[in-house]
């Protein structure tokens, strides 16, 4: 049976992470969410692995959201108690949902999509929490919570607000509106527009760019920006300042200060 999850990882450094349910629209089950989690952790740690595209099988579909009729049955409630308890709702989205984004997140190698056509619910996040965003001519967003009665979840909220605005982001969460990708491209949520049939080449040219680079400092860079969101002036300065002493005892880091010395092209090995 075809895994609904595809890693693979190249010599070059890029790993290849495939949703590969297109028959589903690519929707994830749980089991497809903890392996996409689970892959990106694993991914931090791998010096073989330098840069993580994200993609989506087929060519209609990036992801169309959580597959909620693949949801794990529970255990069984005792005798008289509800079958949903109170708490049980936050809970699901918290070991769900959320997780996922923030294993995006909190990967230490610049994780890329590639969304080759529709990005709806907690797709439109994965999507947004990479760190950099390529987008087929005919792809769109969908934040398609409204539409079902449903408030955002899966850090949707977390993350319009901090890339486009709030006034933006509650446009996008109220009205669930299809957003084609060239607005998403224009509001910066996506960094650049390709034509379908030249996806894959140029998500591949990106890619092999940023394995190519100086893997820490890119991880650490990722991160400083990423806590530059959320924190004031002095935190982030600080922690500009650690990410700077780490990054300076990295090999790259050094390669990078001979080969400028020396007049040289630098050649980055990943740590």
């Amino acid at each position: 049976m075809t895994e609904d999850v595809l890693w693979d990882v190249g010599a070059d450094g890029v790993a290849l992470l495939t949703l590969n349910r297109p028959q589903a629209g690519n929707a994830l089950t749980p089991a497809m969410r903890e392996h996409v989690i689970d892959r990106l952790g694993q991914a931090g740690a791998d010096q073989g692995v330098r840069v993580v595209v994200v993609r989506g099988a087929g060519n209609r579909h990036f992801c169309t959201g959580a597959d909620l009729g693949a949801s794990p049955a529970g255990d069984d409630p005792p005798q008289g108690a509800p079958a949903q308890p109170a708490g049980s709702v936050a809970r699901a989205v918290a070991t769900g949902a959320q997780r996922l984004i923030a294993a995006v997140l909190d990967c230490e190698k610049p994780v890329v999509a590639a969304v080759n056509g529709t990005a709806a619910g907690i797709g439109c996040h994965l999507a947004y929490a990479c760190d950099l965003v390529l987008a087929v001519e005919g792809g769109k967003f969908v934040e398609v919570f409204a539409r079902r009665g449903l408030v955002v979840d899966g850090g949707g909220a977390y993350l319009l607000a901090r890339l486009v605005g709030p006034q933006r982001a509650k446009e996008l969460i109220f009205f669930a509106d299809d957003l084609s990708a060239a607005d998403a491209h224009r509001m910066g949520l996506v960094n650049k527009i390709v034509p379908t049939e030249e996806l894959a080449a140029e998500t591949a040219r990106w890619a092999r760019r940023l394995a190519a680079g100086p893997t820490v400092a890119l991880g650490l860079g990722k991160r400083l920006v990423n806590q530059a969101l959320d924190g004031d002036r002095g935190t982030a300065f600080a922690h500009e300042a650690l990410a700077a002493e780490i990054n300076m005892r990295s090999v790259d880091g050094q390669e990078g200060l001979r080969a400028f010395v020396e007049r040289r092209d630098p050649e980055f090995r990943g740590w």
